[in-house]
Parts: C-alpha cells; structure tokens; sequence
C-alpha cells in the first residue's frame, strides 16, 4: 500500500513542473501551429488529392489509383525523371568535390583566408531567380563571360542553353558555383581533425595524397554523408533555373521533374495529377536517402566506433 501511494505521488505534478509544462507548450505553439496548418496538413491534402481529379475549381472526384496508373503511360514523366536523374548524378559529385577541394583551400593558415571564405559562401544565399538571371548573360552565346573567354583562346563557344546539347550541362555548372553552404560544413568537418593524426602519418612518411586518403576522407566520411544526403534532397528538386533560364528546352532538354509537376498544377490546373506527381518524387527521394544511408555503414568512419 504504501509502494501504490508513493507511485500515485510521483505521477502527480507539482505546481510549478505544471507550470513549466505550459510555458513549455505555450513557447513551441507558434512552430506547432505552423507545423500543422502549412506542412502536415498540406501533405495530408495533396495525398488526397492524388486519388482525385481535381482541377482547382470544381470539387475534388476520386478516381482512385488513376493518377498513378497514367504516370506508366506518360512518356513526359518519364523523360522528366530522366533528365532529374542525369542532373543529380552529375551535379552532386560535382559539388562534393569542388566543396571538399575548396575548403581544404580555405582551411590554412594564410593572410586574408577570412575574406575567400566570404567570398565564397556569398553566392549559396542569392535569390534563386537572380542567380539565374546572372548566368543566363554568363551562358550568352553572343557577349557572355564563357563564350567570350574561349573566344579569347582561339574557341568557338557553343550555344549553351539554346543547345540542345550543351542546355542541362549549363545548368550542371551553375549548380556547382553555390557550394558555400557545403563548403563550410566541409571546413568544420576539417577543423575537427586531430593534427596529431596527421604528425603520427608524417612520421611514418605519409606524403600529403596518402594523408589526404587515410586521414582526410575517412575522418570527413560522416560530413561528406550529410553533405551529399543534402545534395540528392535537393537536386531531385530543381526547378527554378530550368523555368527561368530554359523553360525547360530547347527540345526540353531540361525539362526537370518539378518543372512537370508545376505545370501540371497551374498551367494545365490537374491538381490531382500534380499531387500524385510530388509523392512518386518525395518516395524516390526517400528510397535513395535510406538506401545511401543503409550503405554508409561500409564507408563511413565515426572516431568512435570499433570497426
């Protein structure tokens, strides 16, 4: 009896763990709320309106796995998702070396090394409509910086985004000058290495390529997996610079996967489909992540773990 009271005792709240509690409660609410009305409630939503035919208009009908079902018909979907895919296979190595690279460059110890890392991280925060606006004159077959460069070297520059050819590699090379925010994760991971490391394998003779195997990119292993996790999240969404530099031509050679499903939504208003179009992303999305996360434990190190 006495065990039974002093449990009844400790489940009571006192007065002013109460009191925490609410203000606890009362501090998260505004993000609760916004959580609830402009997060999970619209993805509740479009899940639902991915069984429908829905036009913005008129109320929404089911029609079941329909929308689904059309997707395997639709050579669009599967040339947008194609082009997705070339964009993230070739953008997200890309950006992990140019970051990795970068911020090896701007983790020593030289006069003026502050200022470079500004420099750098500064594009990462542009508006996405200005920075493509930017490269669209960069990318100007006639007086862009790259045609003009080359014709200075004795080439004649292609097209870029009036190529068919060359549209979507244009778009791979802008993706890989906004790096600051990769980059500076990538000089944290750097300054979180033991030097003790690097004077034990100096000692052993170690030079600076077998140091930068061994030491660097197992060490930097568990940043690079954030890094590139990030990356695959949102290369998979790409739409502005296809929208606003391409439209997603010429030929749609750039016809990314989001810039379908917004058309989809507000220029060919069936709502439903587009809905049923964002959750086959957000799946492959997810499936791609756990995959390259389930493959992690084969690379990456974690200095305290026993291997």
């Amino acid at each position: 009896m006495p065990i039974a009271t002093s449990l009844k005792t400790r489940r009571r709240w006192s007065p002013s763990a109460r009191r925490e509690a609410i203000a606890f409660y009362i501090a998260i609410s505004p993000w609760l709320i916004g959580f609830l009305l402009f997060m999970l409630y619209p993805m509740l939503r479009s899940l639902y309106l991915s069984f429908t035919s829905y036009d913005l208009f008129t109320d929404p009908k089911w029609i079941g796995m329909s929308n689904y079902g059309t997707m395997l018909d639709d050579d669009m979907f599967w040339h947008s998702l194609k082009i997705t895919f070339i964009y993230t296979a070739i953008s997200v190595p890309g950006n992990t070396i140019i970051g990795i690279g970068i911020a090896m460059l701007l983790a020593q110890k030289v006069r003026g090394v502050n200022y470079w890392r500004t420099i750098y991280f500064l594009p990462s925060i542009a508006s996405g409509v200005s920075v493509a606006v930017l490269w669209s004159f960069v990318f100007n077959p006639d007086f862009g910086l790259f045609n003009t460069f080359l014709a200075w070297i004795g080439i004649d520059g292609p097209g870029w985004l009036t190529s068919t050819k060359w549209a979507l590699p244009s778009l791979i090379i802008m993706s890989w000058w906004q790096i600051g925010q990769a980059m500076v994760i990538y000089l944290a991971g750097l300054k979180g290495i033991s030097k003790s490391l690097y004077e034990a394998a100096e000692i052993d003779g170690a030079g600076s390529w077998r140091k930068f195997i061994n030491i660097t990119i197992p060490m930097l292993s568990p940043t690079i997996l954030f890094n590139v996790v990030m990356a695959l999240i949102y290369s998979f969404q790409v739409f502005t610079p296809a929208l606003v530099m391409t439209d997603g031509g010429p030929a749609n050679a750039t016809f990314v996967y989001v810039l379908y499903l917004y058309r989809n939504a507000f220029q060919w208003l069936r709502m439903g489909y587009a809905s049923a179009l964002a959750w086959i992303l957000f799946i492959i999305v997810v499936v791609i992540s756990l995959l390259f996360l389930r493959s992690s434990t084969a690379w990456v190190y974690y200095e305290s773990q026993r291997r």
